[in-house]
Formats: structure tokens, sequence, C-alpha cells
């Protein structure tokens, strides 16, 4: 690759972490409104467990054809197709807010949500030149996802609590979900506004190449084992955060823009701590990141379950914003490490689609045991799973094969 090949990826960072955040969003804000929607229509936990699932669904079966897929078309025409489905699947759940149609609307904007993520990813990972600069590509990166997880919420639960008022009828009725769902609509189209411009990076293999590996050799390395085993790990806390938070904000009595607040802070914290991520990342080791935050994080998911009030919960919610915000970055820089250059996006796809193959499955496991002896006990299992798992961290302290520098491959 020439040099006039290579695309920095500093003055781009802001465009598509712009993107990132709009396209993000509206799965995020769909995420928050088409439950507490079906719970308002009567809806049970483990139904609400099986539409929060369907936002992984599609991304367990897409996560390695779009990976290959960004292998070998770049940057745009994956994000146009992820702008597609996620515009156009959001904008079914206005016309029709109906149960069925939030499960269609969630397998939609989930699997544009993690297609666009793998081709953003691997983009700007390709473009970095060096551990240090990948540390700090993903760190400024990483700010999307958080920002979206308070964006989103934020603006669902607001439109719901009240532009229903406005349109004449009352807090929390139907025309406010639908105004929630229109702005979700809307958000991906400035997506595409952001990062229509921006030059893709030339493939490093050819198709028949690709045709004949098969993802499943990059486990073989037990490093790349080890990485998917902590991400599967630290992924369910967020999984679990994002769907008991609204079910035990409702049994409370919270309102929506209280629970959309909840995710709110905890998605502020994660967004502050990735803004430092940047500078903090040259003195940090990844292995050293991701083991104390396992252990953090079981701490505060045993407490979580006990705060008596929604600041409480805030508390809590910060502070394991601040904990889990400061993980991704590492585990993406350390996947990069150990991935060969022109498989990232083929390695992208199996720790998204071995991510959300879980997911899939705890969201209907969370509702299930939340059903029969409550959802507090969700966050107690889970946290002592996570703080168990905190060993397998440890191991990951020496990659497996150093990075070479990233514009030469």
């Amino acid at each position: 690759m020439s040099p006039s090949d290579t695309v920095a990826p500093h003055h781009q960072l802001p465009r598509l972490i712009g993107g990132h955040i709009c396209l993000h969003a509206c799965m995020a804000g769909l995420r928050m409104a088409a439950p507490l929607l079906a719970l308002t229509q009567g809806y049970s936990a483990l139904a609400v467990g099986l539409l929060m699932s369907l936002f992984a669904l599609t991304q367990v079966f897409l996560a390695l054809p779009a990976g290959r897929y960004a292998d070998r078309h770049g940057l745009r025409r994956p994000m146009a197709l992820s702008v597609i489905a996620a515009s156009g699947g959001t904008a079914l759940a206005v016309v029709f807010p109906v149960f069925p149609v939030l499960c269609l609307a969630a397998l939609l904007s989930g699997g544009a949500t993690g297609a666009a993520s793998i081709t953003l990813q691997r983009h700007v990972g390709r473009a970095a030149r060096d551990a240090a600069e990948l540390r700090q590509v993903f760190s400024w990166l990483s700010i999307g996802p958080a920002a979206s997880n308070f964006l989103g919420p934020l603006l669902a639960g607001l439109l719901i609590d009240h532009a229903g008022v406005w349109l004449g009828g009352q807090a929390g009725d139907l025309g406010g979900y639908r105004s929630a769902f229109l702005l979700m609509a809307v958000l991906p189209l400035l997506t595409w506004w952001l990062v229509r411009h921006t030059p893709d990076l030339p493939s490093r293999a050819s198709a028949a190449e690709q045709g004949r590996r098969r993802a499943w050799d990059l486990l073989r390395d037990p490093m790349m084992r080890r990485l998917l085993l902590v991400n599967w790990f630290l992924s369910s806390c967020w999984d679990v955060h994002t769907f008991v938070l609204p079910v035990l904000g409702h049994e409370r009595g919270y309102s929506a823009s209280t629970i959309g607040m909840l995710l709110g802070a905890f998605a502020i914290a994660a967004t502050v701590v990735r803004l430092l991520m940047p500078w903090l990342s040259r003195h940090l080791r990844e292995w050293v990141v991701i083991s104390s935050a396992m252990v953090a994080t079981a701490l505060l998911f045993g407490l979580y379950p006990l705060m008596p009030s929604a600041l409480a919960m805030g508390v809590c919610s910060v502070l394991l914003g601040l904990v889990l915000g400061s993980v991704q970055p590492m585990i993406m820089s350390t996947l990069h490490q150990i991935t060969p250059a022109d498989r990232h996006g083929e390695a992208l796809g199996l720790r998204l689609m071995s991510l959300n193959g879980s997911s899939v499955l705890m969201p209907l496991l969370f509702g299930s045991i939340g059903s029969v002896v409550g959802v507090s006990i969700v966050f107690w299992v889970v946290g002592a799973a996570v703080g168990l798992g905190s060993r397998t961290a440890w191991t990951l302290r020496a990659p497996a094969h150093p990075p070479a520098d990233r514009r030469t491959g």
C-alpha cells in the first residue's frame, strides 16, 4: 500500500464518531422505548425479554458475513445498507406500534447497528499505525456507543412523556411512543450524511483468498479464545443493566423519563471515561484495565438491587458506567494486535457473533428468572460469574502476535 492510500484516522474521527452516535442512538432509544410500550400494553417480563433478545438475534447470523463484506467493500457500502435497515425498520414502528412490528424493528435496527459497528471498527483499526495509536483511536471511537446510550434513551423518554401532551393527548400515550420512534428513524439518515464522503482503504486480500478461509480458524489462537470469553462476561453486564433496569424501574413505579435518565447516567459516565482513555491508555496495559473492571463490576452488581431510591441507583449507574466504559477500547486494541491485518473484519464479526449469540438467550433467561424469583437475583448471579471470570483476564498479558506497522501490514 502506498502512502497515498493510507488514510490517517484523526481528521475523520469526529465525523465517524458522530455517525456512530446517530445510528447507535436509534437502536438505543428503540431498545428503551419498545419494552416500555410492550409493558404498557400488558405484555409480561418474559415477552419483553424475547423482544430485547431480538436486538441481538440478527447480529448472530449477520456478524461474520458483515465482517467479510466489510473486508471486501470497505466503509461506505456497508454503512449505506445499515442506514437503510435501521431507518426503515424503526419507521415501521411509527406506523404500526404493535408488538410483532416492534420485534421486526428490533431485528432490523439491531442488525444494522452491529454491521455498522464492525465496519467502523475495521476502518479505524486498519488506519492506526501501532499499538499505542490503536488504543487511542478505539478510545475515541468507543465514545459513540456510550454517548448514544445516553442520547437515544433520554430523547425517547422525553418524547414518550411529553409529546403526547403536545399533540393533544396525555403523557405516555401512543402518540408519545410514535413520536419517539419517528425521531429514532431520522437519526440513521444523519449517519449517512456524516460518513458518505469518507475515503475507503483498499482491501488486503482478494475475494478468492477470503473464500478459502474459515473464521473458525481464528479460534485456534488461545489468546482469541480467552479474549472472546472475557468480552462475553463483560457484555453480559451491559445486557443485564439494559434489560433489568427498565423492568426494575417499572416495578418501582418510575416514569419513562426517570428510567431514561438512569440509563443516561450510565452512558454519560461511560462517555466521560472514554474521553479520558486516549490519554490514560498511554500509561495503562490492556489486561490490567480489563481484569480490574471485572472485579469492580462484580462488587457493583452486588450492591445495585439494594439501592433504595432512584438517586442511589443513579450513583450505581454512574460507577458502573465508569468501570465498563473503560473496557471496550482495551478489548478492541487487543483483538487487532492478535489478528492478521487482512482478517480484522472477520475477527470483529466473530467477536460480535459470540456476544450476540448469548445476548439472544440472556434476556430470555433474565426474563424467566425475573418472573420467578425477581430481577434482583439476575444482578447477583451475573455479578458472581463476572467476579469468578476475572481470573481469565489476567492471562491476556502478552499478545500472541505483536502488531506490525498498521499502514503496511
